[in-house]
């Protein structure tokens, strides 16, 4: 092995220390890909044609506008939709993923850009009159699995018959059906389905319910590779922007006739 020359040698550790000095260059994103349920409405559903619409794609257009970068979309499974975001299918979700403890093990988050409360609907002719544990004790709770429902339901309501589905939309036509006595999820997705043909026949709204943080959480964001600092910041800005200047209560109001945080 040869040895370097002195001079050479000086070249090299002033070669190492400006490599130390001058990290890598931070990203610069211009195109990010985001992936949505499709299943969710009103916040996230496909129309006739299959496209992502909604309050939920209405409003990652706007902040994808205010952070300067272009947004494809594409609709991914709700049970795959945090593996797919870290195997590198996409960058970001935008999919009314809840902030928990639990899920920030493996990915990052957004700041929230929504806090929802959890709603309980019922069969019009149901004889409850209140959302209690002791009320739902020996009825059969259906939600959707792998959402913050799940966790307070079976936290909960420990004496329910706990029905797991994988989407909502499922739950609600098993409770139209009468195959469940109760349904629980965030109250715009219960007014919407109450709102329907399906569920103006069916069903009525039993209760609002608190959020709880050990189970809901601190809000709603979007879902983000931890690695992805720079992103993260490029949309908690472009969040903030929307909520200052009254882009988000101006879509807000195309889709809900109450108000959203």
């Amino acid at each position: 092995m040869r040895r370097l020359t002195a001079a050479a040698s000086i070249a090299t550790s002033a070669l190492l220390a400006a490599a130390f000095a001058f990290p890598a260059t931070a990203k610069e994103w211009k195109t990010v890909r985001i992936a949505s349920e499709g299943a969710y409405p009103p916040f996230n559903y496909t129309d006739s044609s299959g496209q992502l619409v909604g309050f939920e794609i209405d409003l990652t257009r706007a902040i994808c506008e205010k952070a300067g970068v272009t947004c494809t979309f594409q609709a991914q499974d709700w049970d795959g939709i945090l593996p797919a975001l870290l195997a590198g299918r996409y960058d970001a979700v935008f999919a009314s993923v809840s902030i928990t403890d639990e899920r920030k093990k493996r990915v990052a988050f957004t700041k929230p850009y929504l806090v929802l409360r959890p709603s309980v609907a019922v069969p019009k002719d149901s004889p409850l009159k209140d959302a209690s544990p002791e009320s739902l004790k020996g009825k059969t709770l259906g939600v959707q699995s792998s959402t913050i429902h799940t966790n307070y339901a079976e936290g909960i309501y420990k004496d329910a018959d706990i029905r797991l589905y994988p989407k909502q939309d499922e739950a609600n036509t098993d409770l139209a059906g009468g195959r469940i006595d109760v349904t629980m999820a965030d109250k715009p997705t219960i007014m919407d389905f109450l709102r329907s043909s399906e569920g103006q026949a069916c069903c009525k709204l039993l209760a609002d319910l608190d959020n709880v943080p050990e189970y809901h959480g601190e809000g709603i964001g979007a879902a983000l590779r931890q690695e992805d600092g720079e992103l993260k910041a490029l949309l908690d800005k472009a969040i903030d922007a929307v909520h200052a200047d009254g882009t988000f209560a101006t879509i807000a109001a195309k889709y809900f006739d109450y108000k959203l945080d």
